[in-house]
This record gives structure tokens, sequence and C-alpha cells, in this order.
């Protein structure tokens, strides 16, 4: 049974998440001040935190900071904070998505499964992680790729991309982030480069970026590999 903590100061909220993932099996458990989370953190050891920035005696992204510099626990932010500069800041730190309230608890319960789907066994190295589906092969440190049993060959700024994506299948990583670390900082806000990449993979992937399989877009924020095993 997963494991999750609440942490928002809205005792309807927190009733109302109780509800709806105590109904698919969750253990929940609750805190409504970013003290009182940090500490649940520690003490409990979720396999999720649902986080709230608006809390009373914390700004929820020094929250954030503190779980993400003390634990490996997935978080996932729901907020009313809706805009993209706070979407952005919360997953440059680590988040691993970011849902904007007022939400719909199916998609909401969606994004929870498939974060914890994502963080289902772990791997002691990450770059020698190999994923393989039905139709899909990749191993990135070695730079092998095929799909339905054909080589697909990628140029080294689409195998970074694809590297950086398929280590955390199921993530949102933003534009930032991937630009920064594939590009350097200098290009932090040529998001052009970024999305011909993409776009190259997705024609090799056969992928449509209205109704991806692989390649999922959140516009203006940045994109997730969708784990299909």
């Amino acid at each position: 049974m997963n494991r999750i903590l609440i942490i928002d100061d809205e005792a309807q909220i927190r009733r109302f998440l109780r509800i709806s993932l105590a109904s698919q099996g969750y253990d929940v458990i609750e805190a409504e001040t970013g003290t009182q989370g940090i500490a649940q953190a520690v003490l409990a050891q979720p396999d999720l935190v649902i986080l709230d920035l608006g809390l009373p005696d914390l700004d929820g992204k020094e929250v954030l900071r503190q779980l993400m510099a003390q634990s490996q626990q997935p978080v996932l932010v729901l907020s009313v904070r809706s805009t993209e500069m706070e979407k952005v800041a919360a997953l440059d730190m680590g988040a691993e998505d970011y849902v904007v309230k007022p939400f719909s608890v199916n998609e909401l319960l969606a994004r929870v499964r498939r974060i914890l789907a994502s963080r289902t066994g772990t791997r002691e190295d990450p770059a020698d992680a190999v994923y393989s589906d039905t139709r899909l092969c990749i191993n990135p440190d070695r730079h092998e790729l095929t799909l339905d049993g054909q080589s697909i060959s990628l140029t080294r700024k689409e195998w970074a991309v694809m590297q950086h994506l398929v280590q955390a299948p199921g993530r949102l990583i933003t534009q930032t982030s991937l630009l920064e670390k594939i590009w350097g900082r200098s290009h932090k806000d040529d998001s052009q480069y970024l999305r011909n990449v993409i776009r190259q993979l997705r024609i090799k992937l056969g992928d449509n970026a209205a109704n991806p399989e692989y390649l999922e877009t959140e516009p203006g924020i940045g994109y997730r590999f969708l784990d299909r095993r």
C-alpha cells in the first residue's frame, strides 16, 4: 500500500483528497502547516507528497526546497497559483508534477498513479537504464533505440534530450532545465532549439503531438516521457 502525505491548510481540501485517495487503496496522512509536513515526511516516509504552496507558516516553495534536500520522495504540487512562472519554478526545484486548483479528481488520481508507477523499482545508475515496451526499446547509455524492431538513428542532441526524459518517465521536465543541461546556461531561453529536437524525435518515433504515445508537451512549460510499459 502506497502512503501519501497531504500538506494543505484547507481542511475541506484535505478531507476531499483523503476520501478520494483512500478509495483507491492509498494510505493517507495529513499536515496542515509546512513545519508539520516536513516533520511528517521524515517520520512517516511517504511514497508521495501532495503539497499546497499557500501555507500559513512557510511558503510552499520553501517546504519543497527542504523536502528535496532531505529525501527522494516525489512531490506533486497542488496550488491555486497558475502562472507559468510559478509552475516552472516549482518544477525546476524538483517537483514531479504541478496541478492547478480547482482540479479534476480523475486527473489528479491519474497523475498520482503515473508518479508512483515511475518510482516502482529503483536503479543504481540511471544512466544505465533501459526502457522497453512492446514497441520501443531504449538504452541511452549505449545510444541504442529500436522501434518495432527497427534501429533508429538519433543525433547527439536528440540522444541528450531523450536520455533526460526517459530517465524520469512521467515527470514533467521544464524547457529551461533541458536547455541549461544540454545547450548550456547561455541558451536557457532558446526554446526553438529544443522544439526542433522534439519535433525530430516525434518524426522518428512516429509520435503525434496532438495525441502522443511517448513525448507529451505541456505548452510553455516543458515535456514528459510517457511510460507505456
